[in-house]
C-alpha cells in the first residue's frame, strides 16, 4: 500500500470512529471568512482631547483622511528626523458591519502604529500596542454592534521619542533618532476580518496569542519541478459544542487555476478549544520563486464541517529551496552571491513618508532588481507587511530584522527584542522572499543567538531561513554573519557585508565640469573636517561604488574554499535618516528620494549582472555629453567586458585603462558636440555591448510623463500618481545640465504632495520645483471623489506641458471595502526561473595547509588559517621574528597567496614570500577592505614562507562612522612603537586550475 492510500485509509478510519462515538457532524450556520479594507473614512485630530474615544463625540471638525496616514508625514525630508513633530494624535472612524454577521467573530488588524496606541471600540478600551514596529490584532466580537447599527473605533497614538512601556517603564531601543524615522500615528494599513465561530486564527501573537496558518514546502525536486506542500493551521472552536473539522487545501496558479487539492485528517475540536490541523501533498509542475521571478501561488486553507466550507484563509506564497553552507547561499540548488542594499525600513518618500500605496512600494523595490540587486537588508526594524509582500512580488530576497539599536542588551530590553522577533517571524513566515532573520545590527552573545534560534525553530522550523546577526564571525550558533564595510570570508556559514560604501552625493552634481560644478569635498565642514571623506559628485560616487564592490567580487564563490558571500551597499534610495552635510537627509542612495537613478545605479547593474559570475557583459558611460567648448576631462566607463573602446563622433579614442575589473578610464578627452560611444568586447574580441550618449540641444520645452500603476489611479484618498518632469530640446531629448525652475498648477480631484530638490526646505510641498540634471518628479494624491485631474507645468522661456489623469471610483460601503490595497498588482517575472547551469566557474584551487611554524608565538600559528575571522597569529614585534612558514599537504604549483592582514585598511606591509626557499614575491601589500591577493609565476613546492621585510607604513584611515567614530579594520591590538609587528588573520594559498 502506498503512502497516499495509507493516509486515506487512516482518514476514513478516524471518520468511522467519530461516527461510532456519536459526535454530531452538523455544520453550524456560519459563512466563510471575509477580509475588508479598513483604510477608508477615518478622521484625524493632532493633539489630546477628552472623550474622543466615546461614540457620541463630535469629530465633525476633524481632518478627513484615508489610511495609511502618518499625521506628520508632510515633514518627510522637510526636517531632520530628530525634529519631526511628536506627541498625541487621535484617529476615529465610524463603520457598519455587513448584513448577516450577527453571531460571527470580528477582528481588527493594524499593520502598525507609531509609537504607542490605545484602541477603543464603541467607547470601550480593547487593546494597547506599544512597540511601534509590529502589527497588532484586536478581537472586538463582543463589543461590535451588528448591522445596521453604527460602530465607532478610536485610536489614541503617541509617537514621543522617549515613549516608555506602560507596565515595564522601559524605552524601546529601536526608537532611535539616527535611523528610525518617526512617522507618527497610523502609517500602515488596517483590515477588518469577519469569521465564523469555528475559524483559523490570525498570525498576531502578542495581542491575540495565536499563530495563524503556516505554509511551507519540503522534499524539493528542482529539476523535476515538484515539492511536498504542507499547510498547518491553528483552529479555534468558539461554539458551545465539539466540532469535527477537516482541513482542505487548494493550490491555485497566478491566473486562479487550481493545480492541487488535498485534505488532512479530520479532528475533533472541543468547545472553546484550539488545535492544529495539517495537510500535505506532493505537487508537481511547480514554478519556484526566485531572484527577479516573483512566482506566487494562492494556497487556500479551508475548514470543512460535514463537507461544508466554514472558513477559508487565502495565503499568497511561493516555494523555493534554500541552503547555507560552504560559505555560500544556495537558492533552488544554485549559488547566489548576495548583491544588494541596506535600506532603511521606513523606505520613505518626500512629503508622504512611508505611507505610500502598494504599487509604489513595488516600483521602488523592483528598481533594486533592475539594478541587478538580488536582496535588501532592512535595517534595525522589521519591515511593514506591505514591503514584505512587495518583495515577494518583485522577486527580491529580504533580510528581516526585528528591532534593535547598535549593541547587545540585557533584561527587559532583550525581552523586547525576543518578543518582536517572535511576532515578526509568525507574521511573515509565509513570505518566500525572506531568507534571513537578523538578530541584531551588531554582534550579540552566543546565549542570545541561541535564544533567537530557538524562537525560529519553534515558529518557523521549515521555512528554509538562516538566522544570524551582524558580526557573529566566529559564532558557533549563528547561521550567517558579516561585518560592516569590510570583507569577510568563510568555508562554513555564509558571511556577507551588512553594509558598505557609505559615501554620499546629490543626483544634482554631475561632476566639476557641469553646473553646479561640484568637486569632491565641496560643502560645509563635518565634525570639524572638510567633506572630502564622503561628499562626492555622480562621477566619483559611481567610481567609488565600483572600487568598493571589486573587493567583494574578487573573493566571490569559485575563488577558493573560503569565499565572500557578497554585501549590501548602503543605501538604495536617499533617506531622511542619519545625515551629514548641508542637506538634512542621507544621500548615499543609488537613486534619489524620488527614485530617479544616479550613475551608481547603472554601475551596479553592470557589475551585478549575474548570480555570481557575470552572465551578461553590460556597458555604462558615466555622466553626460553636454559641456562648454574647450572642456577636457576623463571619461569613465563601467563595463563587464574585457576591454572597452571609446568613440567620439565615430573617431576612436583607443581602449580604456582597466582597473578594479569593471572600470575603464579614458584620460583627457576633449569635448565636441555630437556623440560619444563606449563599445565593450569580450576576451575573444567580440562586441558584447555598448552605450551611447548624444549632446542635447538647448532647452526648448517641458515634458510630463505619468509613471502609472497597472492597477489604475484609485479615488480612495490614499493612492498617488508619480509624474516625471523633464526639460527637453526641440527633438525631445532630455537636457542633462538643465536646472530650470518649474511651476506647477494642479486642478481636479487630487491633492498636491510635490517632490524634492536642493534649496530652502528642500522644496517640500512647494508647487515651484527645479529640475536637476534635466529631470525631477512630483507626487499627487487622489481624493475620495473619482474624476479628472489636470497637471500643468510651466517655466520661463520653455514651452509648457500638461498631463491629464482620471481617477476611478473606489467602492466603499459603510467604511468597508472589499478591494484590498494590493489587489490587481502583478508579479515580476522578468528574470525567469532559476537557471539550471552553475553560477560560477572555479578560478583557483585552494591548497591545504598541513601545519605552520612561526618566528614567535608559535602556539598561535594555526590561528592564521583556521577559518576564523576573529583570530590571528602575531609575532612579538621584533622584525627578525616577523615570519611564518606553512607546510602544504602536497607539493603543488603555487601561484597566489591571499592574506588578511591586521589593519588592512590603514597599513601597507613590505612582504617577502618564498616557496621552498626561493623568493617568488617582494613588494608592499595594498590597502584593502580585507583581503589582498599576491600573485607570482607558478612555483613548484610544498613550503611557503611569508616574512615582513620592514616596518608597516601607516595611512590615514577614512573608514569612519557618520558620527566620526573610527571603525575597526581587523583584530584590535596595541601595536604602538612595534615596527616589526606582523599579524595575519587568515592565509590562503592557491594554484591555478588546469
Amino acid at each position: 500500500m502506498n503512502c497516499l492510500n495509507l493516509k486515506k485509509h487512516i482518514r476514513y478510519a478516524l471518520v468511522f470512529l467519530i461516527f461510532a462515538l456519536g459526535v454530531s457532524w452538523e455544520s453550524p450556520a456560519i459563512p466563510a471568512r471575509k477580509t475588508y479594507n479598513f483604510n477608508s473614512s477615518w478622521k484625524l485630530f493632532v493633539g489630546d482631547v477628552e472623550d474622543a474615544e466615546k461614540p457620541g463625540f463630535d469629530d465633525s471638525a476633524w481632518k478627513e483622511i484615508t489610511l495609511p496616514y502618518a499625521w506628520n508625514q508632510n515633514e518627510a525630508f522637510l526636517k531632520d528626523i530628530r525634529d519631526l513633530s511628536t506627541g498625541i494624535a487621535w484617529y476615529r472612524k465610524t463603520f457598519v458591519l455587513p448584513e448577516g454577521n450577527e453571531s460571527n467573530k470580528v477582528f481588527l488588524e493594524f499593520e502598525g502604529v507609531r509609537q504607542g496606541g490605545e484602541f477603543y471600540l464603541n467607547g470601550s478600551l480593547v487593546g494597547l500596542h506599544e512597540n511601534g514596529a509590529m502589527a497588532v490584532g484586536l478581537d472586538v466580537s463582543r463589543l461590535v454592534k451588528p448591522y445596521p447599527a453604527k460602530n465607532t473605533v478610536a485610536v489614541k497614538t503617541n509617537n514621543d521619542w522617549d515613549y516608555r512601556e506602560r507596565f515595564f517603564n522601559q524605552k524601546y531601543q529601536w526608537a532611535d533618532r539616527n535611523f528610525n524615522a518617526n512617522y507618527g500615528g497610523i502609517p500602515k494599513n488596517v483590515f477588518l476580518h469577519i469569521a465564523g465561530e469555528v475559524y483559523q486564527t490570525l498570525p498576531l501573537y502578542s495581542s491575540l496569542g495565536t499563530t495563524g496558518v503556516y505554509v511551507y514546502a519540503t522534499d524539493f525536486d528542482i529539476a523535476g519541478k515538484s515539492a511536498q506542500i504542507h499547510v498547518e493551521s491553528e483552529v479555534k472552536n468558539e461554539t458551545a459544542e465539539a466540532q469535527v473539522v477537516a482541513l482542505e487545501v487548494r493550490v491555485e496558479e497566478l491566473d486562479g487555476r487550481e493545480v492541487a487539492r488535498f485534505e488532512g485528517v479530520p479532528r475533533m475540536v472541543s468547545p472553546n478549544g484550539m488545535t492544529k490541523l495539517d495537510a500535505s501533498e506532493v505537487v508537481g509542475n511547480l514554478e519556484f520563486w526566485s531572484w527577479g521571478y516573483g512566482y506566487l501561488y494562492t494556497v487556500r486553507s479551508r475548514l470543512l464541517i460535514n463537507g461544508m466550507v466554514v472558513d477559508e484563509v487565502p495565503v499568497k506564497t511561493g516555494f523555493r529551496k534554500t541552503a547555507y553552507h560552504n560559505g555560500m547561499v544556495y537558492l533552488n540548488d544554485r549559488v547566489i552571491m548576495m548583491k544588494g542594499y541596506a535600506q532603511r525600513t521606513s523606505n520613505e518618500w518626500p512629503a508622504i513618508g512611508m505611507s505610500v500605496p502598494p504599487w509604489l512600494s513595488d516600483y521602488s523595490n523592483r528598481l533594486m532588481t533592475e539594478s541587478n540587486g538580488n536582496f535588501v537588508r532592512w535595517m534595525h526594524i522589521t519591515p511593514w507587511k506591505q514591503d514584505v509582500e512587495s518583495c515577494d512580488r518583485v522577486g527580491l530576497i529580504q533580510v528581516m530584522p526585528a528591532g534593535d539599536a547598535e549593541r547587545d542588551v540585557t533584561g527587559r530590553r532583550w525581552d523586547q527584542r525576543q518578543e518582536l522577533m517572535r511576532d515578526a517571524i509568525i507574521y511573515n513566515r509565509n513570505n518566500p522572499s525572506i531568507l534571513f532573520y537578523e538578530g541584531g545590527n551588531d554582534n550579540i552573545s552566543e546565549e542570545h543567538m541561541a535564544e533567537l534560534k530557538r524562537i525560529r525553530d519553534t515558529f518557523d522550523p521549515h521555512g528554509g531561513r538562516a538566522i544570524g546577526s551582524r558580526e557573529m564571525l566566529d559564532s558557533k550558533v549563528a547561521e550567517y554573519g558579516g561585518e560592516m564595510l569590510y570583507i569577510n570570508k568563510s568555508a562554513g556559514k555564509p558571511l556577507f557585508a551588512t553594509e558598505y560604501s557609505r559615501d554620499e552625493g546629490l543626483r544634482k552634481y554631475w561632476d566639476e565640469y557641469s553646473p553646479p560644478y561640484h568637486k569632491d569635498g565641496d560643502g560645509p565642514l563635518y565634525k570639524g573636517k572638510d567633506a572630502s571623506e564622503y561628499n562626492r559628485n555622480q562621477d566619483s560616487h559611481a567610481i567609488e561604488n565600483v572600487i568598493r564592490w571589486y573587493d567583494y567580487y574578487r573573493e566571490r564563490p569559485g575563488t577558493g574554499e573560503r569565499v565572500s558571500s557578497g554585501g549590501a551597499n548602503i543605501i538604495f534610495s536617499d533617506t531622511n535618516t542619519h545625515y551629514r552635510g548641508s542637506e538634512n537627509y542621507r544621500r548615499s542612495g543609488e537613486v534619489d528620494p524620488m527614485r530617479i537613478p544616479k550613475d551608481g545605479f547603472w554601475a551596479h547593474r553592470v557589475m551585478w549582472a549575474g548570480w555570481v559570475d557575470l552572465e551578461e557583459q553590460l556597458t555604462h558611460l558615466i555622466g553626460h555629453w553636454n559641456y562648454q567648448k574647450g572642456t577636457t576631462k576623463n571619461i569613465y566607463v563601467v563595463s563587464g567586458g574585457a576591454k572597452v573602446e571609446l568613440f567620439v563622433n565615430g573617431q576612436s579614442k583607443g581602449f580604456g585603462e582597466p582597473s578594479y575589473r569593471f572600470l575603464f578610464t579614458f584620460p583627457d578627452i576633449s569635448w565636441e558636440p555630437g556623440e560619444i560611444k563606449a563599445v565593450s568586447y569580450n576576451a575573444s574580441g567580440e562586441l558584447v555591448s555598448e552605450d551611447l550618449i548624444q549632446t542635447a540641444g538647448k532647452p526648448d520645452a517641458i515634458r510630463l510623463t505619468n509613471i502609472a500603476s497597472l492597477a489604475g489611479f484609485k479615488a480612495d484618498g490614499a493612492d498617488v500618481a508619480l509624474v516625471e518632469v523633464e526639460v527637453v530640446d526641440q527633438n525631445g531629448q532630455r537636457c542633462p545640465t538643465a536646472l530650470n525652475l518649474v511651476q506647477f498648477e494642479l486642478k481636479g480631484e487630487a491633492e498636491w504632495l510635490g517632490g524634492i530638490a536642493q534649496g530652502e526646505n528642500n522644496y517640500i510641498g512647494s508647487k515651484i520645483l527645479p529640475v536637476e540634471g534635466g529631470v525631477n518628479r512630483v507626487l499627487i494624491r487622489s481624493t475620495t471623489q473619482a474624476g479628472s485631474v489636470r497637471l500643468k507645468a510651466t517655466a520661463k522661456g520653455l514651452k509648457s506641458a500638461s498631463l491629464e489623469l482620471s481617477s476611478r471610483a473606489f467602492p466603499v460601503t459603510n467604511g468597508l471595502s472589499e478591494q484590498l490595497p494590493s489587489d490587481l498588482l502583478p508579479v515580476n517575472l522578468a528574470y525567469g526561473p532559476t537557471p539550471a547551469s552553475p553560477a560560477y566557474t572555479v578560478k583557483r584551487i585552494p591548497l591545504r595547509i598541513a601545519k605552520a611554524t612561526a618566528g614567535s608565538n608559535n602556539e598561535l600559528a594555526a590561528n592564521s588559517y583556521d577559518d576564523n575571522e576573529m583570530s590571528d597569529w602575531y609575532n612579538d614585534g621584533q622584525l627578525e621574528t616577523a615570519w611564518i612558514n606553512y607546510e602544504l599537504e602536497n607539493e603543488s604549483a603555487i601561484s597566489q597567496v591571499v592574506l588578511k592582514l591586521n589593519n588592512f585598511r590603514t597599513k601597507r606591509y613590505p612582504i617577502h614570500i618564498e616557496v621552498d626557499g626561493q623568493k617568488v614575491f617582494e613588494g608592499n601589500t595594498p590597502l584593502s577592505l580585507g583581503y589582498v591577493s599576491l600573485k607570482f609565476p607558478p612555483a613548484k613546492g610544498r613550503s611557503v614562507k611569508i616574512q615582513l621585510a620592514g616596518g608597516a607604513a601607516a595611512h590615514d584611515d577614512k573608514s569612519v562612522e557618520v558620527d566620526g567614530t573610527k571603525l575597526d579594520d581587523g583584530v584590535t591590538r596595541n601595536d604602538a612603537g612595534q615596527k616589526g609587528r606582523l599579524s595575519i588573520i587568515e592565509t590562503e594559498i592557491y594554484e591555478l586550475p588546469d
